[in-house]
């Protein structure tokens, strides 16, 4: 019986990225940090400031993954929603944390404005939430049951998530090999589908390459058991030595 995969939903919110005003970094950087904890990013979603969709993703991710990361608005201005979308969508008030308060008083403490009430809405958490520590900025992330809420700015995110290293329960890693050949990838479909099925814990990606004039792809083998992938690789590399292919292992 193969283990028990882990997956997790991420809802990127903002305007700001839907109209391409500022790039997100945060996926990339998510679904890297979830592989190191056993848990496969299973779908991503961006959604605008809109309290009414962010509800609908957050229920519709949190429901069938194992859990849930949402990335953006919960700083303090007022479009900063998230807190409040979360928190409707669980069917819980929104509160002022006494840690978080406690937590942004020394933060501000001797700085222009001290804590106003624009800098307390990062104090606000649904009811019954956790902190996840933020070393960078001092407003802390939220934890609320399997939701995960973090900053939108992606050198706080990694202070985040690095507070959360750990702290998941997860499967096995998912490791990776790649292979590399000057081919196009439709001319050994057949190939990758077969290796792919006489391997059962393993996915073959392909992700065909125009460069110097040639087509090329690279074959992407993931798993969880180092064995199996190895007994992937090595089919896959014979069947193109085998059709008289050249390939790269490591890719090109």
């Amino acid at each position: 019986m193969s283990e028990r995969i882990y997956t997790a939903g991420l809802v990127v919110i903002g305007d700001e990225i839907l109209s391409g005003r500022t790039h997100d970094k945060n996926i990339a950087q998510v679904a890297s940090w979830l592989q190191v904890q056993g848990i496969r990013l299973a779908e991503v979603r961006v959604v605008s400031d809109d309290i009414e969709k962010i509800v609908v993703a957050v229920n519709a991710l949190r429901e069938d993954n194992d859990y849930l990361f949402t990335t953006g608005g919960i700083g303090p201005t007022h479009d900063d929603i998230t807190v409040d979308a979360v928190a409707q969508a669980l069917g819980v008030d929104v509160v002022i944390h006494p840690d978080a308060r406690a937590i942004l008083e020394r933060y501000y403490e001797g700085k222009p404005g001290g804590l106003n009430e624009a800098r307390l809405r990062m104090a606000r958490v649904p009811d019954g939430a956790e902190l996840i520590p933020n070393q960078k900025s001092g407003a802390p992330g939220i934890k609320v049951g399997n939701v995960h809420l973090m900053a939108g700015v992606p050198h706080i995110t990694a202070g985040m998530l690095d507070a959360l290293t750990g702290t998941l329960e997860g499967g096995a890693p998912l490791i990776s090999e790649t292979v590399g050949c000057w081919i196009p990838e439709s001319e050994v479909a057949d190939l990758l589908r077969e290796t792919e099925q006489a391997h059962e814990t393993c996915q073959i990606g392909s992700y065909p390459f125009f460069r110097d004039g040639k087509i090329g792809a690279n074959f992407v083998i993931r798993s969880t058991d180092e064995d199996d992938l190895k007994s992937c690789v090595d089919t896959l590399c014979d069947g193109l030595g085998t059709a008289g292919l050249d390939f790269t292992p490591g890719g090109i």
